[in-house]
């Protein structure tokens, strides 16, 4: 009888290359960057995009709303698959396959092109749930929640690293004498060639578990032993912890989505901001993810140190509370300065909500680990289309009606109408968004793990070897 759980990491020694749980958490990190770098890519451009495809104001809106629609049901499946096929080869795939619509976005035509182009690039956004699969077969328990919300939180910078990579590329392409309308367009194509070339590099540098691939495991005659308590997926569909951490990542990560793809011109309509700085803003946004995530894993850590499994749920309540105050106050403030605190500590609170949530997820159910990250991941991005959802049906509504009240009266005056109304109804938007996040913190409550949970997670907190009972042991054939 083999032990495939000696090999698991205990600590996170970033510089350790050597080490295979190091190893693989840096390629999927970086995997995991580039897949957000490309899935919001285009944000930067939204205006060109406009002006070249003719977008009407409910195209823009819907291309946000398809952007993280098509990822709900990619997350699904993906937890899945990770648990049938290791999680190197789904990454893999998702990354080579994912890579072609983020090409062809660079060669549309039309709006209904551009529309279908964003809704499959959404599908790289499962790669957060293999990111959470491949973190957790890696990290002992001990260090699990800091590893995943370090490799998420880094992953996640991609989403606003955007705002100031895709200019770049763009500045590059047109400096070898590409017209400077058709940067975006280069610059698509070059975001997908690197997320093709990262399929390859997790292919032959990353492998499944600190033991080896399954696929090799089993061709040499080494399984994981099932045991008979063992649940199926519809089993853990009846987890009712599962739904309410579904509902807790749909009010931290799916409003974190919803605020990369509206927060630009948001700032640009209520407090005047040149289109720049309002992109640099939400590029410091994004940067609090290199630490931000990684605090909130920390702080899940250390809770359940103190106070056992009960302690991450008690953390992970009250900071999604803070996220959801700060967001209400945000959406309140007329004054940049204020705005720019605020938007800093909502940054900082909804990112530690993020990290804390999966630093409860890996001890739901040890069985199923990706299916339950498949959940709960998919919980944020149908957040993000209810959010979105939310914030276009008030938005493309008030600027329609103010573009329609305000005819005749020059191009000028339509517009600053247009941004007042478009102004007037996000904040509002977000106003009921913090709310609803105040009380989803106080649901989180209502997660309850069993007495030998507890124990188990406290034997495995005060051993010398923090990595036993975490994963199933493995038998050899005879």
């Amino acid at each position: 009888m083999v032990n495939m759980q000696a090999e698991k990491a205990t600590k996170l020694a970033l510089l350790n290359f050597k080490d295979v749980s190091i190893r693989t958490f840096w390629i999927t990190s970086i995997s995991f960057f580039m897949c957000f770098f490309s899935w919001f890519g285009i944000v930067p451009f939204m205006p060109d995009v406009v002006k070249d495809l003719g977008l009407t104001p409910d195209q823009k809106w819907n291309s946000i709303i398809l952007a993280v629609s098509g990822t709900v049901f990619a997350r699904l499946l993906i937890g899945k698959l990770c648990d049938k096929f290791g999680p190197r080869i789904c990454y893999t795939f998702l990354l080579t396959l994912g890579a072609i619509p983020v090409i062809l976005l660079g060669l549309v035509q039309t709006p209904l092109q551009f529309l279908i182009c964003r809704l499959f690039i959404g599908f790289i956004g499962a790669s957060f749930v293999i990111t959470q699969v491949h973190t957790s077969l890696m990290f002992a328990s001990n260090i699990v929640g800091t590893a995943n919300a370090t490799s998420a939180g880094w992953g996640n910078l991609g989403g606003g690293a955007n705002r100031l990579g895709m200019p770049l590329i763009a500045a590059a392409v047109v400096s070898f004498g590409v017209a400077e309308a058709n940067a975006w367009r280069y610059s698509m194509i070059v975001a997908g060639i690197i997320c093709f070339l990262m399929g390859i590099v997790y292919y032959f540098f990353t492998q499944d578990t600190p033991k080896g691939n399954l696929k090799d495991l089993r061709a040499s005659g080494v399984e994981i032993e099932k045991k008979k308590d063992e649940v199926g997926f519809l089993a853990v569909l009846k987890d009712y912890r599962i739904w309410i951490l579904f509902l807790i990542y749909a009010a931290s990560f799916g409003i974190e989505l919803t605020v990369y793809g509206t927060m630009d011109d948001y700032l640009q309509n209520t407090f005047q901001l040149e289109r720049l700085t309002a992109g640099n803003i939400v590029l410091s946004f994004a940067l609090m993810n290199i630490f931000a995530r990684t605090l909130g894993g920390f702080f899940g850590d250390k809770f359940g140190k103190l106070k056992g499994l009960r302690g991450r749920v008690l953390f992970l309540s009250f900071i999604l509370t803070v996220q959801g105050i700060m967001l209400v106050t945000f959406s309140l403030t007329t004054s940049i300065v204020i705005g720019f605190v605020f938007l800093i500590l909502f940054s900082l609170s909804v990112q530690m909500a993020e990290g804390a949530t999966f630093s409860v997820v890996p001890f739901i159910n040890k069985k199923a680990i990706g299916s339950v990250s498949g959940i709960v991941g998919a919980g944020g991005n149908v957040g993000a289309f209810l959010a979105a959802f939310l914030l276009k049906s008030k938005s493309a509504l008030a600027e329609k009606t103010a573009i329609a009240a305000n005819q005749g009266l020059g191009e000028e005056a339509i517009k600053a109408a247009q941004s007042a109304a478009s102004s007037a109804a996000v904040s509002n938007g977000y106003l009921i968004i913090g709310l609803i996040v105040v009380v989803t913190g106080f649901v989180a409550l209502a997660i309850k793990f069993s007495k030998a949970d507890e124990e188990e997670n406290a034997i495995t907190v005060t051993t010398k070897d923090p990595q036993i009972k975490e994963l199933e042991p493995v038998k050899v054939k005879s």
